[in-house]
């Protein structure tokens, strides 16, 4: 850990000399990058110093619990005990600082959700679903914008895609990608039978221009006529857009807005920050075949969570949590199940960190 801040240290001391450079202060994508990643690292490099000072202080004290007179000796004992205390609760600290240095934690976030096995009842679950985080939302006075929906043509959504902005929304977010469940009556069911559906959650960090490089000779732009469900024209203009991302395959469409630069606009957010994503998985991937583990990977083909409507219950798999409010839940009220989720992956992460330092491969690396 001690070597990791030390690194860390380096690169803030290093970022603080580039940002008053004349022509870092000239490239304006590029002295926000580094002002940004300078300010991410703050909290961390202050704690860090602290520790330093502190274990100075250490140092000193119990030097002179050798040295120094009877009386000088007892005071330099109770400061050693404070003062172990106190660096026990900076090293705490230091970890949970490490463990939340995401630099995406601070990020707006792309909701996706789609409809999967289920059929009509999966589209009335999405729109479910996505009712569920847009209250949530609003209750942190976060701001949600729809940039693309397909509907489904008895209600519901097929897909839904939405950005949500505010401070922290990916920190609180991020564990929420995966499939989640549903078990109740749907409204055409005469027997009374219980039917399992499902969606698919993904959350994506949104990605600044400057930070993804889509040069436009890799960008395959079509335009159309908008439609509605059923397939009905809702204008005569083309002015939807689909947009595919020909080294990645990845397309991303938009027909929302009347205006055809708007939905480009629209679209190009959406495939910057699935681009973004795709570029994090990779990274995630390489990292655990190296150490050999992967905590909170927020895979969206695992099953995470299940809505029991009949007996009101509904259970996150991953962490063994069941809550018999799933009325309030989907009304937006999710901090208890957040909460959960933040506290274990934050558990497994530091035993992973602490494996991951004790194993005989890393210290020979």
């Amino acid at each position: 850990m001690l070597d990791k801040l030390q690194e860390i240290e380096a690169r803030h001391e290093e970022i603080n000399g580039l940002l008053s450079k004349p022509e870092i202060i000239r490239n304006r994508n590029e002295f926000l990058l580094l002002a940004r990643e300078h300010a991410e690292l703050d909290d961390l490099v202050k704690t860090y110093q602290q520790y330093k000072k502190l274990s100075r202080q250490l140092e000193e004290a119990h030097q002179i619990t050798l040295e120094g007179d009877e009386e000088l000796r007892e005071l330099a004992l109770e400061e050693v005990r404070a003062l172990k205390k106190h660096i026990a609760a900076i090293e705490d600290q230091l970890k949970r600082l490490l463990l939340h240095s995401d630099p995406n934690d601070r990020r707006n976030i792309f909701l996706e959700v789609r409809a999967g096995t289920g059929g009509e009842e999966a589209a009335l679950f999405a729109m479910d679903i996505f009712r569920m985080y847009t209250r949530y939302a609003e209750r942190n006075k976060w701001r949600v914008e729809v940039m693309s929906e397909h509907a489904s043509p008895v209600g519901g959504y097929k897909e839904i895609i939405a950005l949500i902005e505010g401070e922290g929304a990916f920190s609180r977010l991020k564990y929420e990608s995966g499939v989640h469940r549903v078990q109740r009556v749907p409204l055409t069911e005469s027997q009374g039978r219980i039917h399992t559906s499902a969606v698919t959650v993904a959350i994506l960090p949104e990605a600044e221009e400057i930070e993804v490089n889509t040069d436009p000779k890799d960008l395959k732009i079509d335009v159309y006529r908008s439609s509605g469900p059923g397939g009905q024209s809702v204008n005569t203009t083309d002015s939807a857009v689909r947009i595919t991302h020909v080294p990645s395959g990845i397309v991303v469409t938009c027909q929302d807005e009347k205006s055809q630069h708007k939905n480009k606009n629209k679209a190009m957010r959406v495939l910057r920050a699935r681009l973004l994503d795709r570029l994090q998985e990779d990274q995630t991937e390489r990292i655990s075949k190296t150490r050999k583990y992967q905590v909170g990977s927020g895979d969206r083909s695992e099953r995470i969570r299940t809505y029991n409507f009949p007996q009101g219950r509904i259970t996150d798999h991953r962490i063994g949590l069941t809550l018999y409010r799933l009325e309030q839940v989907l009304e937006g009220d999710m901090d208890e199940i957040i909460d959960a989720l933040a506290s274990h992956f934050e558990s497994e992460s530091l035993l992973a960190d602490a494996t991951h330092e004790g194993s005989p491969t890393e210290r020979e690396r």
